[in-house]
């Protein structure tokens, strides 16, 4: 289904459970909302968001850079909710998805009752690191627009951050790289400008503001992410952490079963677990 929301075409997919509690998920730059299709069987019980965002899959990709700003993408999302009759929600995000998630759970902490930060971060914390990361950002949103989203995926999926997904299956590293060419050069040139990590505020020295669960997930072999993870655990206050073996940045991707159990079981706890290193 589509929403026409501040001028703006989102599409949304949704499944599970109308009548279970509401789960929305956003997903990392280059994906769309299909990229959670696999977990049908695991969270069928909830009532599912699958949102595509701004610049990404079936959603619009406008020419007005302002429209990808992440905060006022939350406000988007704040109008689907809506449109949805939906109150509170559980919220999961992936990477640029968790920047996002972090944002609109800060902009409405009463809609939020859980939270699931997969390889996110709340940000850089000084200005020049912002500026040096938008000067970084805008040269490869250039390049994405010179050279095209072939060339750009191929430069993408070789990137050290994605290493550990050249051991996963031939037709599933294809069906990644499908979805990513599925996205356009002016949308991902446009998402690095509006929604990058160097062009968003700092949540750092926000994150003590948040009150409800928040889940961090990292995999063992994303180092920088797992740092990032165990600095935003000492200043959550309700905050716990998961380490996952052998996996990258994308655990979703490389191991869905565990990621999936790890979701349910956090979602369904009544009293947050002790964090528990898988």
């Amino acid at each position: 289904m589509n929403f026409a929301i501040n001028g703006i075409q989102y599409h949304v997919e949704r499944w599970g459970s109308l009548e279970g509690t509401p789960l929305l998920l956003l997903h990392g730059f280059t994906g769309s909302g299909a990229s959670w299709i696999k977990f049908k069987p695991y969270w069928q019980n909830y009532n599912v968001i699958a949102v595509d965002i701004i610049g990404h899959g079936k959603s619009d990709s406008p020419d007005d850079v302002s429209k990808y700003d992440i905060e006022a993408v939350a406000g988007d999302l704040h109008g689907i909710l809506q449109r949805l009759g939906i109150g509170q929600t559980n919220l999961l995000g992936y990477s640029m998805g968790g920047r996002l998630a972090l944002t609109f759970a800060l902009k409405y902490p009463r809609m939020v009752q859980k939270l699931i930060l997969e390889s996110s971060t709340p940000g850089l914390k000084s200005k020049d690191e912002r500026e040096a990361r938008r000067l970084q950002d805008e040269k490869l949103a250039c390049r994405i627009q010179e050279q095209g989203i072939t060339e750009f995926v191929d430069y993408w999926e070789n990137i050290p951050l994605f290493q550990s997904q050249k051991q996963l299956p031939h037709d599933l590293q294809l069906q990644i790289r499908t979805e990513r060419l599925s996205n356009s050069e002016l949308g991902l040139s446009n998402s690095l400008r509006g929604m990058g990590t160097g062009a968003q505020a700092s949540w750092w020295e926000r994150l003590h503001e948040i009150t409800f669960p928040v889940l961090l997930i990292t995999g063992e072999l994303d180092i920088k992410f797992c740092q990032i993870a165990k600095e935003m655990q000492k200043t959550l206050k309700n905050g716990n952490w998961i380490s996952v073996e052998k996996s990258g940045h994308a655990i979703h991707v490389e191991n869905p079963e565990l990621f999936g159990t790890i979701v349910n079981e956090f979602l369904s706890y009544e009293k947050e677990p002790k964090n528990n290193p898988y």
